[in-house]
């Protein structure tokens, strides 16, 4: 009886008290059609020519530099021409040689001609005669074509820009000999731009539907140029086995977007089935599977689950499976929750809209 006196009169233990946690949550909203893609590349210039000369030679004077602006008929490199003034020479001498034979010609039939009139030769010798001179007219007008010909092939020691743009590389210096058709030098043109983007083949079809692109560099982050799909490769590249694919920018700046700058192509209206998008903030790695927290909105209690991510952009992540819409998902604090845990919802955000991330 004592015993139960002095148990009654002994303190009683007090609740343990809960951590309750503050935490950043959004409920997550399904998209309706439309996912967001995003894909890296770089500056070109619509038109690149690969310049050669149209006649092997030895290079003697380097006229331009890389990175020089050039105009349409501005000579780049020089070839040494003195092959080439020989044979324009040579060819010459042979329009000399086959005008005199046509004069010589002419002369024979006039006199054939004369002694036929006085039955000193026959028709066939006038018709021999009149055939030289066929022979001799046709060896001239050969003469000629060969003499045009070297006079080109001299106009060609000349390599010269064929529209105005910038050298973005020169594979020769002076002193070097080069064969006809070698590309010497690369030349960009000016006007339109691109971006050059490499498409691995689970997206192409994506690309393909996109309403509208989105360009934009790092440069100058705060601008967006639009685009469009002017090319996709139809095979992918040996070595990295994706598709190049070429985004056309509409009104490009030459003064902003210069060439070789690094640039993304953004594509927000990929239309597809419907998608729910997170922060990367709310994933939570649990050894091999991807998890997420969910609150209970009677009792502010957690519970985790497991989901599956789709395609990552920026700083958000598709969700393949997991969620269906409406769940309270928390966004700030998750590796610091347990399941079960009590906690405090603190600036809850809304349904995240079709396309954005928060």
């Amino acid at each position: 009886m004592a015993a139960h006196i002095l148990a009654g009169c002994a303190p009683s233990q007090p609740p343990e008290h809960e951590d309750v946690r503050p935490v950043r949550t959004l409920i997550a909203g399904r998209t309706t059609g439309s996912v967001g893609a995003n894909y890296s590349g770089e500056i070109r210039s619509r038109y690149e020519s690969q310049l050669g000369f149209r006649t092997g030679g030895k290079i003697v004077a380097r006229l331009v530099e890389v990175g020089s602006h050039v105009k349409r008929g501005q000579p780049l490199l020089q070839l040494d021409p003195s092959q080439e003034m020989l044979m324009v020479n040579a060819a010459g001498a042979d329009v000399d040689a086959a005008r005199s034979r046509v004069a010589q010609s002419k002369i024979d039939v006039q006199r054939a001609q004369q002694l036929l009139a006085k039955n000193f030769a026959s028709q066939a010798e006038l018709d021999n005669q009149r055939l030289a001179l066929d022979q001799a007219e046709a060896q001239l007008r050969s003469a000629q074509a060969r003499q045009q010909m070297n006079a080109n092939l001299r106009g060609f020691t000349t390599l010269v820009a064929d529209r105005d743009g910038v050298v973005s590389a020169i594979n020769a210096e002076a002193g070097s000999v080069v064969a006809a058709g070698q590309p010497v030098v690369t030349m960009d043109a000016d006007g339109e731009r691109e971006v050059t983007i490499s498409i691995p083949e689970s997206r192409v079809d994506e690309l393909r539907k996109a309403k509208s692109l989105q360009v934009s560099v790092w440069a100058y982050p705060g601008k967006v140029w639009n685009g469009s799909l002017r090319e996709l490769a139809p095979a992918t590249d040996s070595v990295t086995r994706t598709y190049s694919a070429r985004i056309a920018i509409e009104q490009p700046d030459p003064a902003l977007l210069r060439l070789g700058m690094t640039a993304s192509v953004f594509a927000p209206d990929i239309e597809g089935s419907s998608a729910i998008r997170l922060p990367l903030t709310a994933i939570v790695y649990h050894e091999v599977q991807r998890q997420v927290w969910i609150v209970d909105p009677k009792t502010k209690r957690v519970a985790a689950r497991n989901i599956q991510l789709g395609a990552a952009q920026k700083d958000s992540v598709l969700i393949a499976s997991g969620l269906t819409g409406g769940e309270i998902v928390v966004t700030a604090g998750v590796h610091q929750l347990h399941a079960d845990q009590q906690v405090k919802l603190v600036d809850q955000a809304p349904v995240v809209a079709s396309g954005e991330s928060k």
